[in-house]
């Protein structure tokens, strides 16, 4: 959850590049001694080794101290076990050990504070306990192991799976009021097993009755006896007793067993048998059309671009992405909508994790239902009523939030209005802010051939770069009608030049 908490700006000047000693107090010559060694260390003007600064990754979580700059150089040559700034396991003397500033700093305190917190960490040597705990977080933050941490955990990924998992369900007896729906949301090799348990169970439970009354009437011990009046005929053991059983339910009826007319019980369990045999056909032949025809794959063909861009159109910033539809049988009704996924904290300290706002799309203007013939570009026009609105090319950096596209709209294979309710197709995908271009605009992937539109779905995610201020919308808005107030002003100045005297 925080890591949709607006990023503070990077600053690495505050983190040490090597490790250094602690200031321990010494002896006063000592510390002449090791003034003059300062004084002609400057004397000599020696360079001291300047380091780049770490890259910031797009998975920085605030208040999480971040990497030494100098760390990928400094692993390739020692080993991969132990980072080299963090003293060997062996005891040594207080004054011997080293600590790297990086981790005596603390993320997200005063500069005034951690002045004096590092001032107090300098003088007092740190206990084996905590040096040990510290040099672990150093080795588990090395690089080989930061690429597979810090990946991004998404609300929605780009193939528009939900990454939320429900636990903790108390009261699961609501699935089974709703049985229907549990079954077909099953995956395919369970609904299968329960599929074919429902049949198999019922042959097993009415060939034991089957049996069972032949049993107690005398019928199994009287085979072959052309005298004796059997309620069930050729029944001579619980196998062919399962073989009346699936003969009587799926009608099949070879002939060579069955119930007579001598005892009644017998009519009364084929009745009862051919009554649940057509309910359990009914649900699973049911449950099993549902399940082939859910359109859940229908959302396989629609495709969204891979970035976001933001751009100026019709002298607005807008954000723009692009979907399309790969099937020549289109989607009837498409209606798109996007939601906003950003923690954030309230005026009165309440922390809402993963707020969702809605983003407008054109649902005032009808803008958002969609005649989705060929790829349409879908604007989001940045006004005083978008989230966007404070958003800068240098705030967008900082910032952590999920876009979530969602596109609706109704198979046309099967799009009546009677089956309009179970065939709504709905895909989904996903934006971070890394993945949103400041100053791009997609190339157009249509042409005119041969009398028809040809669409090149080649260029579908190809961007271009267009000159676009790095300001926000409303700093745009301010200085526009700060020009429009000047020439106002101007314009009156002049009239008022002009007018005679």
């Amino acid at each position: 959850m925080l890591a949709y908490l607006p990023r503070p700006p990077t600053d690495t000047s505050r983190y040490g590049t090597f490790p250094q000693k602690p200031d321990l107090p010494a002896a006063p010559g000592a510390l002449v001694e090791d003034g003059g060694q300062k004084a002609a260390a400057a004397k000599r003007g020696a360079p001291m080794p300047n380091y780049p600064s770490a890259p910031r990754h797009s998975g920085f979580v605030p208040g999480e101290p971040s990497l030494p700059p100098s760390r990928g150089s400094l692993t390739t040559q020692h080993p991969r076990g132990r980072p080299s700034w963090c003293p060997p396991p062996a005891p040594q003397e207080a004054g011997a050990r080293l600590y790297p500033l990086h981790a005596l700093s603390v993320a997200n305190i005063p500069n005034s504070s951690r002045g004096k917190t590092s001032a107090r960490s300098s003088t007092i040597p740190t206990p084996e306990g905590l040096q040990s705990r510290r040099c672990k977080l150093l080795e588990e933050d090395s690089p080989t192991v930061q690429a597979g941490k810090r990946q991004r955990q998404r609300y929605v990924t780009k193939v528009g799976k939900c990454q939320v998992n429900l636990g903790n369900i108390q009261d699961k007896k609501r699935f089974l009021s709703d049985i229907f729906t549990t079954i077909v949301d099953l995956k395919y090799r369970w609904f299968l097993f329960v599929f074919m348990m429902c049949y198999i169970v019922t042959w097993v439970v009415f060939g034991s009755i089957y049996f069972l009354d032949a049993w107690v009437r005398g019928d199994v011990g009287h085979q072959g006896d052309p005298e004796w009046q059997a309620c069930i005929e050729n029944v001579d053991g619980f196998v062919s007793a399962l073989l009346l059983s699936v003969e009587s339910q799926r009608t099949i009826g070879y002939g060579t067993r069955m119930v007579t007319a001598n005892c009644a019980e017998g009519v009364i369990l084929l009745m009862a048998q051919s009554i649940v045999g057509s309910m359990i056909d009914a649900m699973m032949v049911g449950c099993m059309f549902v399940k082939i025809s859910r359109p859940k794959k229908r959302a396989q063909t629609l495709i969204f671009s891979k970035n976001c861009v933001i751009s100026l159109r019709d002298e607005k910033l807008c954000l723009m992405f692009r979907v399309g539809d790969l099937r020549e049988s289109h989607m009837v009704d498409a209606k798109i909508r996007a939601k906003l996924i950003k923690s954030r904290q309230t005026a009165e300290g309440e922390f809402i994790p993963l707020e969702q706002s809605e983003l407008n799309l054109g649902y005032d203007t009808g803008e958002d239902r969609l005649f989705l013939v060929e790829p349409q570009i879908i604007c989001h026009v940045i006004n005083r009523h978008s989230p966007f609105w404070d958003m800068s090319a240098e705030s967008l950096r900082r910032e952590q939030f999920e876009i979530i596209v969602i596109l609706e709209g109704i198979v046309e294979a099967t799009g009546n209005r009677v089956l309009a309710a179970g065939m709504t197709c709905q895909a989904r995908t996903s934006y971070t802010e890394d993945e949103i271009l400041w100053g791009y605009r997609f190339e157009p992937c249509m042409s005119l051939e041969k009398g028809a539109f040809q669409v090149d779905y080649s260029r579908f995610e190809m961007t271009f770069e267009v000159q676009t201020p790095a300001a926000s919308a409303k700093e745009l808005h301010e200085l526009k009608e700060l020009e429009q107030q000047e020439h106002s002003t101007l314009s009156l100045y002049w009239d008022h030049l002009l007018q005679p005297c």
